[in-house]
């Protein structure tokens, strides 16, 4: 079978790989028809991501139908189902698994990252990382990862509908946390410095947008809180300024839920940590309510899928779009390989 591997930096080839065997116990067998390209997979690409295996299969936002089921899986899981996956694991026996905060595992391995992914014709999984996706088709099924990431950082703030909240950030696990704090009937602010990209925030659930780039940011913010500054921030973009804006411009007594990864230090006003008295939060992955709140999300509201998606492209397209992605890193949302 078909499966695509990240080799070096700046390579890509395409590989044949024995189809796996039937399933065996407690095991799914799915058949990929989407897989996405996320950020993990272009730093992966760009030799920047410091967790990844070296060669690695990417991927883990996966539409898929399940072919085969070996003993043991749950009736509810049959063949012919379209499904989406968690594609994290987890030990069982560190802290956060003790706490139950089982996307948090100390020991996690995600798929295309810590361990060969999903960017392949066939993968065999455990049944309890299989999740059917109700009515979505398998295009719409590989978007429920990274919609689940923004809608986990939403609960991580334990965003209301009495607050103003920012999302720094309007990539497809912002606009997943656009959405999710709008449905939580929250005031939502999107900050980015890509108007496209903002024009469509409003369309997913914000109010107002604000670049960062060519607008005073604190000014505009100040103007839409009356002074107050948003009662949340959420960094979905992982770098210096976004997590200084973060810190700087939340309100007093404010939550602060962090997403993104920055590839450097971040020299921070820890003054603001105590005056303000921040409540400053991480927020990784999701939880499997997380999943299904998107899926139930896509199944009952307009939202406008193909605009989500930048380019659908075969698995010989991947390098060239790959490096058209690296120069171009701006102006795409989701990359779908079509397998």
């Amino acid at each position: 079978m078909k499966a695509i591997q990240i080799t070096h930096q700046q390579e890509l080839n395409i590989v044949e790989l024995e189809k796996p065997q039937a399933p065996s116990l407690g095991e799914v067998l799915l058949k990929l028809c989407y897989v996405g390209f996320c950020g993990s997979d272009i730093n992966t690409f760009m030799g920047r991501n410091t967790m990844a295996l070296n060669p690695v299969i990417p991927g883990h936002e996966v539409g898929a139908v399940i072919e085969a089921v070996g003993a043991g899986v749950p009736e509810n899981l049959k063949p012919g189902m379209v499904v989406t996956c968690n594609p994290y694991t987890n030990c069982g026996k560190c802290a956060s698994c003790r706490n139950n905060r089982v996307n948090a595992c100390e020991h996690n391995e995600t798929l295309g990252v810590q361990r060969n992914g999903a960017m392949q014709e066939f993968i065999v999984l455990p049944w309890q990382k299989v999740i059917p996706a109700g009515t979505l088709d398998t295009k719409t099924s590989a978007l429920v990862e990274p919609m689940s990431v923004g809608f986990h950082a939403v609960s991580r703030a334990q965003v209301t509908d009495i607050d103003v909240v920012m999302v720094i950030g309007c990539g497809m696990v912002g606009m997943g946390a656009i959405v999710r704090a709008a449905l939580r009937g929250a005031t939502v602010i999107a900050a980015d410095i890509d108007d496209e990209k903002l024009a469509l925030a409003k369309t997913m659930g914000a109010v107002y947008t604000v670049n960062t780039k060519t607008e005073d940011a604190h000014q505009r913010l100040q103007e839409i809180t009356n002074g107050f500054g948003p009662d949340v921030v959420i960094e979905a973009v992982g770098s210096v300024p976004t997590y200084q804006m973060a810190i700087n411009e939340v309100a007093f007594t404010g939550r602060v839920a962090c997403i993104g990864y920055a590839k450097s230090e971040v020299s921070l006003q820890t003054k603001y940590f105590v005056q303000k008295e921040l409540d400053i939060r991480g927020s990784r992955n999701a939880q499997p309510s997380d999943f299904r709140a998107v899926i139930h999300y896509l199944e009952n509201n307009d939202c406008p899928i193909d605009t989500l998606i930048t380019k659908v492209i075969r698995p010989e397209q991947a390098l060239d779009t790959m490096r058209w992605w690296s120069e171009n890193p701006g102006k795409v949302f989701r990359i779908l390989v079509e397998f």
